[in-house]
């Protein structure tokens, strides 16, 4: 099994009430928004209104931290937090019907060697 695989795996034996017997992990925060709503909230931000994008930077520095200590690696491999906002509105131009987490973590994929 992969690192990533095990990592979802504590995740998801951790996180569940039912413990092996657990479908998937619960998400919280913007994770669970729609790919859309991340590139209004981008839009907002160029306009002046970075609210909402902070939001989402927040919960993307978590995450990122989260597998860094994880997974004992940067996971981005000295990209940042700025080239992991970038590239996820990037995927989630392509791909609208996608969440925020799963840009992210597709994103996060790509700079890493999480396969």
């Amino acid at each position: 099994m992969s690192r990533l695989g095990r990592f979802f795996l504590v995740l998801l034996l951790a996180g569940s009430s039912h413990g092996a017997f657990a479908l998937k992990p619960t998400l919280w925060g913007s994770g669970v928004r729609g790919c859309a709503e991340y590139a209004q909230a981008s839009t907002a931000a160029d306009a002046g209104e970075p609210a909402e994008y902070q939001r989402y930077q927040d919960w993307a520095s978590g995450f990122v931290s989260g597998l860094n200590l994880a997974l004992d690696e940067d996971v981005l491999s000295g990209s940042g937090i700025d080239t992991l906002m970038r590239r996820t509105l990037d995927h989630c131009k392509a791909n609208p019907g996608d969440d925020f987490f799963t840009a992210s973590m597709d994103v996060v994929r790509l700079l890493s060697s999480l396969r």
